[in-house]
């Protein structure tokens, strides 16, 4: 079954094109977005891993921590990397590991038996600092993920984390957010000086400089 959203990501020990790792040491306190592929030399997920690769100084920026999976082994992995350097112009800067054996595929659910039950699906998850699950994506092999989009998720994590609210419809970073319900307007005011813009009682709106 795919990790669900609060669980925690299960540990594991794997090679990747970065050498060996154990997953837990490596991901250590940073958030990590993970991200699967259904073998190697792959168009669509060749164009992916060169738009994650040129997005690395955002995830740096945010403290995030990039890692790609395929069943293919190392070798195969590495010849690829060459490729993804040619056609996109960005080398890759990130571990991809290794899973021949579909060890780290079935503990994170990313084979669907139903879609094909020799590869991964494009699988997606974004981990916080203690490994739980914060969103999950699953991507047909004919659409190209959106790296952007996953930053923004993550920019809307990492905020609400931090202050008592949410991310409405559309929201990009540095745009206004919603206080909570479950914050009172006593609680609110304690948290939010600035003051805020009510719509409704339980749509409150509020401006926050990060």
């Amino acid at each position: 079954m795919p990790l669900t959203l609060g669980q925690i990501a299960p540990d594991f020990e794997a090679e990747t094109t970065s050498g060996p790792i154990r997953f837990s040491d490596w991901a250590k306190d940073s958030w990590v977005v993970i991200f699967s592929h259904p073998r190697d030399f792959t168009p669509v997920c060749t164009t992916e891993l060169g738009e994650a690769a040129r997005l690395k100084p955002e995830f740096d920026q945010r403290g995030v921590k990039v890692i790609g999976l395929s069943v293919d082994p190392v070798d195969r992995h590495d010849a690829w990397a060459e490729d993804i350097k040619d056609t996109q112009g960005y080398a890759l800067n990130f571990p991809m590991i290794a899973d021949p054996s579909r060890h780290v595929s079935q503990l994170y659910g990313m084979i669907h038996p139903e879609a094909d039950p020799s590869i991964t699906v494009r699988t997606v998850y974004v981990l916080d600092p203690s490994r739980k699950v914060r969103l999950t994506l699953t991507y047909p092999p004919s659409t190209g993920r959106n790296f952007v989009e996953v930053l923004r998720v993550i920019d809307s994590l990492q905020l609400t984390d931090k202050h008592k609210v949410a991310t409405p419809v559309n929201w990009e970073k540095g745009g206004r957010a919603i206080i909570v319900p479950s914050l009172s307007d006593e609680d609110a005011a304690k948290r939010f000086p600035q003051g805020w813009k009510a719509d409704r009682p339980y749509l409150r709106w509020v401006e926050i400089a990060e």
